[in-house]
């Protein structure tokens, strides 16, 4: 149905009261004078001028307040009884058309409304659901190792360990859980603020390949123990610039979740490669390392927080499953990307960029 202005439906109603009074006078005029002639001599009488504008403005107020009723008054009470709907938490609402287009326009944007609010409490339930996800699986990474903990020093305070180096395999143990909550923790706070981060806060000059090679150092120790041949592909000193702009903290503790997760997932004896480009708009680095790789069915969410594939349960080797999700979030930060899949050759392969600095911004 078209819909007309509300001054076009005024306008519309004045021109049929003066017209439904017309003909009724006309009908009173042929009634009296037997003749359709208006400007005859004879007249109707003044009863019949009083009887056809009677009738006449009767029969429009009648026509006009069932028109205005349903096209307005209908339409806006529904609005009304929809927003006390509304307010109850029922958004399941349907509106009726309305023939007047600031009506409809209104309706419009109310359906919107509605729309859009059913679409909050479906985010709304989803995001409590993860909350509830996400505090159940900490409680669980805190429960486990400081279970854990607990049972080794309640071992050593019963004398349990009656030997020495029993007792130093207990300490050693007590140790490593310790390790492990304080890398969780650490996970966890850097989670939290990566989560909030709307703007960075410093703005350094970095040139990526030092940024790389200074994680390289972190995790080095690491993969010596377990043999592992950490391999640096770095663009010769006067080729390109990599140069950057942004939080070398963040920067640095970004690859230093990489290269420490390529560590975790890479076996005895392997090989993790770093390979650094530059292109005239962005600087990348990619970490390949010979592990098993990424199952299909994880790439899409090994960027999840406290997401852990099959194979990194293990939680002296699967980590907090917060490293990769911080990770991709500090290079978003920064106005780039992470993004995770599979060499041809086997192993995983996590590339990362950030756009590049000109020489007039460095300056």
């Amino acid at each position: 149905m078209r819909a007309f202005k509300v001054r076009t439906v005024l306008f519309g109603s004045l021109f049929m009261i003066s017209s439904l009074a017309w003909i009724v006078y006309v009908v009173v005029h042929l009634i009296e004078t037997k003749s359709i002639q208006i400007g005859a001599e004879q007249g109707p009488s003044r009863i019949g001028i009083w009887l056809a504008a009677s009738v006449g403005f009767l029969a429009a107020i009648a026509v006009f307040g069932y028109g205005f009723r349903k096209w307005i008054i209908e339409p806006l009470e529904a609005m009304g009884r929809a927003a006390g709907q509304i307010a109850e938490g029922n958004l399941d609402i349907e509106l009726p058309p309305s023939g007047v287009r600031e009506i409809a326009e209104v309706r419009r944007g109310f359906d919107k409304m509605a729309a859009g609010l059913r679409e909050s409490v479906r985010q709304q339930s989803a995001l409590e659901e993860e909350r509830r996800f996400f505090i159940g699986a900490i409680a669980h990474d805190l429960r486990t190792p400081l279970f854990a903990l607990r049972g080794y020093l309640e071992g050593l305070e019963r004398n349990v360990a009656s030997s020495p180096e029993q007792r130093n395999h207990y300490v050693k143990v007590c140790k490593q859980k310790s390790e492990q909550l304080d890398r969780l923790v650490s996970d966890l706070l850097a989670f939290v603020k990566t989560d909030h981060m709307e703007s960075l806060h410093r703005q350094d000059s970095i040139e990526l390949a030092d940024m790389v090679q200074q994680s390289a150092q972190t995790v080095r120790h690491a993969a010596e123990a377990k043999s592992i041949a950490l391999r640096l592909r770095i663009p010769p000193a006067d080729a390109s610039s990599g140069l950057v702009t942004g939080d070398a903290y963040l920067l640095e503790r970004a690859f230093n979740n990489l290269l420490d997760n390529a560590v975790r997932h890479t076996p005895h004896g392997g090989v993790i490669e770093v390979i650094c480009s530059t292109t005239p708009d962005k600087a990348t680095a990619t970490v390949l390392d010979s592990g098993p790789g990424i199952p299909e069915a994880d790439l899409e969410r090994v960027f999840e927080p406290l997401y852990r594939g099959e194979s990194s349960r293990n939680r002296e080797s699967g980590g907090t499953g917060l490293g990769l999700t911080i990770a991709r979030r500090i290079f978003r930060a920064h106005g780039g990307d992470l993004t995770a899949d599979n060499h041809p050759q086997g192993g995983a392969r996590l590339t990362g960029w950030i756009p590049r600095t000109s020489g007039a911004e460095s300056e």
